[in-house]
């Protein structure tokens, strides 16, 4: 009945919106669509919003995930990224969502990276929480690198072929995985179904690719 978007950036908020316009993507749906201009770590609006609207589903995917930023933005990835799923955990919790999904990452495995770490605090913070609460069914989903999503490096590297730049990558031999978008949003859907509360759904991508050869 109604799809809640929320985002702390204005442009993403002005670029959804037009796309969702543009496809006529619910055209023919009684589907209420609200934009929200909203940081996931101002608790009282988070909370005021899921108390106004009542969602039974929640996606958290909201991080700052590009792996130079973090690194020169500790605490800020530190409070948004970690206390911001706290936040929305919470939020959730009072206002009787039925399912919350964590949107986390294959970094988040043995990390060494600032942001792997922090994503990996925010699914321990989710274990935790689903250890403590049963009226809610709080799980995780990692992935690896979704093609020309947000955290991608495809549109980086379309961007570099564009000005004759020469293409960057952080070292020759990093490997990654990588699936499409509908692929992705389909698998965290079925997590929905067969998620009991707490756990980790690793998602099988196939073989990993070296970035050097998708460069």
């Amino acid at each position: 009945k109604k799809l809640i978007n929320l985002d702390n950036s204005e442009i993403n908020i002005y670029n959804l919106e037009n796309k969702i316009k543009k496809f006529s993507v619910l055209k023919n749906h009684s589907t209420e669509v609200i934009y929200s201009l909203t940081d996931i770590k101002d608790c009282k609006k988070v909370d005021y919003i899921l108390s106004k609207h009542k969602p039974n589903l929640v996606f958290h995917a909201a991080a700052y995930k590009h792996l130079p930023i973090v690194e020169k933005n500790i605490l800020q990835s530190i409070e948004n990224n970690i206390f911001g799923t706290m936040n929305l955990i919470k939020a959730s919790i009072n206002n009787c969502v039925e399912n919350f999904v964590l949107i986390s990452t294959d970094k988040a495995v043995n990390p060494t990276s600032i942001m792997g770490k922090t994503k990996r605090v925010s699914e321990m913070l989710v274990q935790a929480y689903a250890d403590k609460v049963n009226d809610i069914k709080l799980s995780i989903v990692r992935f690896g690198n979704v093609l020309d999503s947000s955290g991608s490096v495809i549109p980086l590297f379309k961007s570099q072929i564009e000005t004759r730049s020469p293409l960057t990558i952080t070292h020759p031999d990093v490997t990654r995985y990588f699936m499409l978008i509908p692929e992705a949003v389909n698998l965290i859907m079925q997590t929905l179904y067969i998620a009991k509360g707490g756990e980790v759904f690793v998602l099988d991508m196939g073989k990993p690719i070296k970035i050097m050869d998708l460069a």
